[in-house]
């Protein structure tokens, strides 16, 4: 059977930060990366992207003396979202800057646009030295509908296919396949949830969505039984319903939403995600210890935290 490893490579919201009181949970914003065997799966490229980057460049160098002789790069990027948090780290992904990567990216921003043009748009040209098409690897950008699912298998680029229903999500041998839909519980276009599945064994990835009075019967439905659930926490219940400053509306959810979300799911673990800014070590230490009755289910991210589903 082959790996199902998760490493978190940024874990914070809004914006990235560089300052002594973050360092023990990670001042880099949104970017998990995913080994599932043999194939490698980078959610969102927030600036935590920029270090997973830097690695996978050490390993390309010491697997080859000159460029013929390594191991080329292959990445699938999916990315949940293009606000700034979610993206800041795409540019400065040193693979994309080497002929013989391979990456492919998914997303979808809403019917009007492409990712690829929002992309070039919002992270290139004016604001990078370099165009979006004068990557020098080989990048492929698709949009993904909540209709389709992406195969992984070896030897072959990502199978796009349609999902009308149940059966259609059923994983065969040792593919890998990845499912989404679009949440609108986040303003201003909504948010791709993903989920991957491999063997017996799935990861949800809820990513800035705000909750529902009595729960989110869809992300329920869709997350059902899930090995890990990786969901948003932005905020603490008290800043949330905060008489001077609420945060209702701004399509995050609290921690004790993410609670809620995982015993309706039944998801076996659940990992807080997507720290608000101003929550530095001290103040998320704190909530761990509110939280430590949940320890066997319910963790804290932090930057360089690996879970093996296998």
């Amino acid at each position: 059977m082959g790996e199902f490893k998760v490493k978190f490579r940024g874990v914070r919201g809004s914006y990235p930060l560089a300052k002594k009181d973050f360092l023990k949970y990670g001042g880099n914003t949104s970017c998990v990366e995913v080994h599932v065997n043999g194939h490698l799966i980078i959610l969102d490229a927030g600036t935590g992207m920029i270090d997973a980057g830097n690695e996978l460049m050490k390993q390309y160098i010491e697997s080859g003396i000159t460029p013929k002789e390594r191991t080329p790069i292959n990445a699938t990027v999916l990315i949940s979202h293009i606000h700034q948090d979610h993206i800041l780290g795409f540019t400065f992904f040193k693979p994309l800057h080497v002929a013989s990567s391979v990456i492919n990216v998914f997303g979808n921003v809403n019917y009007n646009e492409t990712l690829s043009d929002e992309l070039a748009t919002l992270l290139f040209g004016k604001s990078f030295p370099v165009d979006l098409g004068d990557i020098a690897g080989n990048l492929n950008i698709r949009d993904l509908s909540e209709t389709e699912g992406i195969i992984l298998r070896h030897g072959e680029p990502p199978i796009v296919k349609r999902i009308e229903n149940e059966e259609d999500e059923k994983v065969s041998g040792d593919d890998v396949l990845i499912t989404c839909y679009r949440s609108y519980a986040h303003p201003q276009e909504g948010v791709i949830i993903y989920k991957i599945a491999y063997k017996d064994k799935t990861l949800v990835y809820a990513t800035d969505k705000e909750s529902y009075k009595g729960g989110d019967r869809r992300l329920a439905k869709f997350a059902r039984n899930c090995s890990l659930l990786i969901h948003d926490s932005q905020y603490t219940t008290e800043d949330y319903l905060n008489s001077y400053v609420p945060k209702q509306g701004y399509g995050h959810s609290t921690f004790d939403m993410a609670l809620e979300c995982q015993q309706q799911v039944n998801a076996e673990k659940l990992v807080f995600f997507h720290f608000d800014p101003s929550y530095d070590d001290e103040k998320l230490d704190l909530i761990k210890e509110q939280y430590k009755y949940t320890s066997d289910k319910a963790i804290l991210a932090y930057e360089g935290l690996e879970i093996n589903l296998l």
